[in-house]
């Protein structure tokens, strides 16, 4: 699967939210601040999550369509896959 820009650049987001967040931490920021922001970057991960099955499912079903394949069985390890990520 090639991994476009954009889903490159929400990595280096929410890389820059937990640097941001440990900065936090070391100097002893308020607990709902940083409660705040860890749940910003957890949502933000579950987002990123989302994106990238739903990518490879799209290119994949695509793949096996051209083929003559069936496809329910990717469609339900695409669901599998964001249902392991909760």
């Amino acid at each position: 699967m090639e991994y476009n820009d954009q889903m490159k650049n929400r990595v280096k987001r929410i890389e820059g939210q937990l640097r941001g967040i440990l900065r936090m931490m070391e100097e002893d920021k308020d607990c709902k601040e940083v409660i705040t922001q860890l749940s910003a970057a957890r949502t933000a991960i579950d987002r990123t999550i989302g994106v990238v099955v739903s990518s490879n499912l799209v290119e994949c079903v695509r793949n096996a369509d051209e083929k003559g394949e069936n496809t329910e069985e990717l469609v339900k390890e695409a669901v599998n896959l964001l249902v392991k990520s909760r």
